[in-house]
């Protein structure tokens, strides 16, 4: 603790630290905080109306369907109307309203004593004895609410007939769990703010049928609630405004000027090391007599300043450090990327192109492609544990490990076999890498390759699209002595293509944490069919990139394509 900071008696932070004056605005504030409470409770209130709404339509729609039930053959009823529906096609359903699309249903029987007419009865006595809006009988059919009985004099809907609804809405009531009560509260252009509640009616199976309906509207509600609301909320804004106006004539005083005279010499102390000035009493000069933090904040800016000025030089030495290293590290990265091929071999026969993009500076992938001799061409792709420098390392002593065994003319497992054994031999860093490799013979379209534990590739035929191709894989390079590698053989035919990739193409991560994955590195790939290698790499990486957005790239990014062309083109 600097030997100036002033240490407060208990006496002292009672009557001048920030706590205590905080502690009076706070007061200020609870008075606000008050008003606040006030229009929850009103929120809670119209809440309550809005749940009596609710319990009464539950109630009403029980009633009611009990009658409908006991009092009549609802269940058949409503069986032959759904029926009917059912059977129309969506051009004649969507003739509803009309009186062709009323004949379809011309057999239902609605006249005197018949079931048709006691329901309709009985719903028409429930609205008129009661406060609901609309009591009836419908079912819901896909994103359909069909009507059963409507007695409703205003928007009525004759037997049959039917108007969309939400498919929210309709798997609400047809999936309910029979917990609770059951309704839904909608807001639209036609009825404005309704509670819709209903009871399900079921045959001799348990299998819903039909439901018994009440609409009851809550406009009234919501619409007082609202005019309230911004009532209350005016008012507040009038309230805030005046104790705004008065903590900031408090707080002037107290607290901004002794801050502004802190951030005035703060602004001097920065003016004066940009014009390489030494001054060290910036702070010291400060007369901050405030008796609280901020007098003791003007202490210890003092001593800050001191601080800075001895610590300057150590910062000037590490700086200096740092930008040999970001020398060290551009110069690396140079090397690494001349160590990947940039020249394509000026072969009719077929086209490759492939993009390295390392999380840090330098990185772990590698690919390669070159011709073994004129009748055979090496394609590689790889992936080294870990990133940065050690990886970087380790993976150009891979890649030339790789080409001189490539070079010998083996067979690509026997190549990868080669690589493992001379990798292994001199592995003390316990590091290892995937590895996919394929050598083409040009000739004949036969490419043989092998699989150390990477990505699967894929292929895809000519004027066919892309897909994954499960190969054979084996251990990956480095981690265990004495591994004999497998090969399988692609017979390529002109027009066939290859796309081989790093882990880093599918575990891209975008802003929410979800990876890339297969199905978007597919559907990147088969976008456009007919472009080239280059454009290929360049939709991918595009898709990459907006996936990922501003999601930092956590590992590195390779990729390869390859089409062959065929022999003698």
């Amino acid at each position: 603790m600097p030997d100036r900071f002033k240490h407060m008696s208990k006496a002292e932070k009672r009557r001048r630290s920030l706590s205590v004056k905080t502690i009076h605005s706070t007061v200020k504030g609870s008075i606000l905080l008050g008003l606040t409470v006030l229009v929850v409770g009103l929120g809670l209130y119209g809440s309550s109306l809005i749940n009596q709404s609710i319990q009464t339509a539950n109630n009403l729609a029980s009633y009611a369907s009990v009658s409908a039930i006991h009092g009549a053959d609802s269940v058949n009823l409503a069986k032959q109307v759904m029926a009917i529906f059912r059977s129309l096609t969506p051009e004649q359903r969507a003739k509803t309203g009309t009186e062709e699309y009323r004949q379809y249903f011309s057999s239902i029987d609605t006249g005197s004593g018949t079931n048709h007419r006691l329901l309709t009865h009985m719903m028409e006595t429930f609205i008129s004895t009661n406060e609901a809006d609309d009591v009836y009988m419908a079912m819901f059919e896909d994103t359909a609410l069909v009507y059963l009985i409507d007695p409703a004099e205003e928007d009525h809907f004759e037997t049959g007939e039917w108007e969309p609804v939400e498919r929210r809405e309709a798997n609400k009531f047809l999936h309910w769990n029979g917990k609770g009560n059951l309704y839904d509260i909608s807001n639209t252009e036609k009825y404005g703010w309704m509670c819709t509640a209903g009871v399900p009616i079921r045959d001799d199976d348990g299998t819903i049928v039909a439901f018994l309906l009440t609409d009851i509207r809550i406009d009234h509600v919501i619409h007082g609630m609202a005019g309230y609301a911004l009532r209350i909320t005016l008012a507040l804004i009038a309230v805030t405004a005046l104790f705004a106006w008065r903590l900031v004539r408090r707080m002037q005083k107290t607290t901004i000027e002794p801050i502004n005279s802190i951030a005035e010499a703060a602004a001097a102390y920065a003016g004066d090391k940009r014009e390489g000035i030494e001054n060290t009493s910036h702070f010291a000069s400060l007369n901050i007599h405030t008796g609280d933090e901020l007098e003791n904040l003007s202490r210890v800016m003092s001593e800050m300043e001191q601080d800075i000025s001895r610590h300057e030089e150590y910062i000037t030495r590490i700086t200096a450090e740092k930008e040999r290293i970001g020398t060290e590290m551009q110069m690396a990265t140079r090397i690494q990327e001349g160590m990947m091929p940039h020249a394509v071999p000026d072969r009719k026969e077929f086209d490759v192109f492939a993009l390295m993009d390392p999380a840090k500076e330098v990185g772990g992938d590698f690919y390669d492609y070159f011709m073994i001799d004129q009748d055979h061409l090496c394609l590689v792709i790889a992936d080294v544990s870990g990133k940065g420098v050690p990886a970087a390392l380790f993976m150009m002593a891979s890649k030339i490990i790789l080409q001189s065994c490539a070079m010998l003319g083996s067979s690509a497992g026997e190549i990868l076999t080669r690589t493992n054994q001379a990798v292994c031999s001199s592995n003390r860093a316990n590091m290892f890498l995937t590895v996919w490799l394929g050598i083409l013979e040009i000739s004949t379209g036969k490419m043989t390759c092998a699989n150390a534990g990477h990505e699967y590739p894929f292929l895809a035929r000519r004027d066919e699209a892309f897909k994954r191709l499960r190969d054979k894989h084996g251990f990956v390079i480095g981690g265990m002595d004495g591994v004999q590698y497998q090969e399988y053989v692609l017979n390529l035919q002109p027009g066939d293509r290859i796309f081989v990739y790093t882990d880093g193409v599918t575990e891209a991560n975008s802003v929410e944490g979800e990876l890339f994955g297969m199905d978007r590195l597919q559907n990147a790939l088969n976008r456009d069919p007919g472009t080239d290698c280059k454009g290929l790499i360049g939709n991918v990486r595009q898709a990459v990139d907006t996936f990922a957005l501003s999601a930092p790239q956590f590992d590195d990014i390779t990729m390869l394509s390859f089409t062959y062309n065929g022999p003698g083109k």
